[in-house]
């Protein structure tokens, strides 16, 4: 696990984790607390986490483009995902696998 820290491409797999956990946690959990209970302080805090994580995603996802020269394809493919529901655990099973398949 630690030696995802090591390159910006690991860092990067784990901050594209990170934001799509805090987005199903928008998704099913905050957004059912604030319209079904009137409860909307959880979603403001899991959404500003949300949007910072997001911030740094796409930040990370420009660095690991020019650092491994990814195509047009697939940094847009990197980007689609990160605003689908789920987006980000299956191009971490597609995408990021054969990415880190490459550097190996």
């Amino acid at each position: 696990m630690f030696d995802l820290f090591k390159t910006s491409f690991g860092r990067f797999r784990v901050l594209a984790f990170c934001e799509g956990v805090s987005f199903l946690l928008i998704l099913f959990a905050t957004m059912p607390l604030k319209y079904f209970y009137a409860w909307p302080e959880p979603n403001k805090i899991v959404g500003m986490i949300h949007g910072l994580l997001f911030v740094f995603y796409i930040y990370s996802l420009i660095s690991v483009r020019v650092e491994r020269l990814w195509t047009w394809k697939q940094t847009g493919l990197a980007a689609l995902a990160a605003i689908l529901p789920f987006g980000t655990f299956i191009a971490e099973k597609t995408l990021f696998r054969e990415a880190k398949q490459v550097e190996n």
